[in-house]
């Protein structure tokens, strides 16, 4: 059961840490984007902000999906009424963030 137990924490915090990954990789894209923009001084700075944002948002999106799986995942070990608390109101408000996150990318 040990070796169950460490199988679960290992992929639980993996997932995690490619969330976080996929993330920041968001964030450094989109920032390198930003820049060039801002240093080049296009004319269409509007639209250029809204495809920066587009593309930030979908990235974060894909990270939130993989955080709400590892906590998922982390809870089949600790399965306790309190630990289950946390984590429904942990995947409710990554779910809402992420609903909103998604509408707002296709609405754009």
């Amino acid at each position: 059961m040990d070796t169950f137990h460490n199988v679960i924490n290992i992929v639980s915090f993996s997932l995690n840490i490619i969330g976080a990954l996929i993330t920041i990789w968001g964030i450094l894209l989109s920032l390198f984007e930003f820049l060039k923009k801002e240093l080049l001084r296009k004319e269409e700075c509007i639209k250029a902000n809204e495809v920066i944002r587009i593309k930030l948002g979908s990235y974060l999106v894909l990270a939130l999906e993989f955080f709400i799986a590892g906590d998922i995942i982390k809870t089949i070990i600790t399965p306790t009424w309190e630990g289950l608390g946390i984590l429904g109101a942990i995947v409710v408000i990554r779910t809402i963030l992420s609903y909103f996150l998604t509408k707002d990318l296709k609405k754009i």
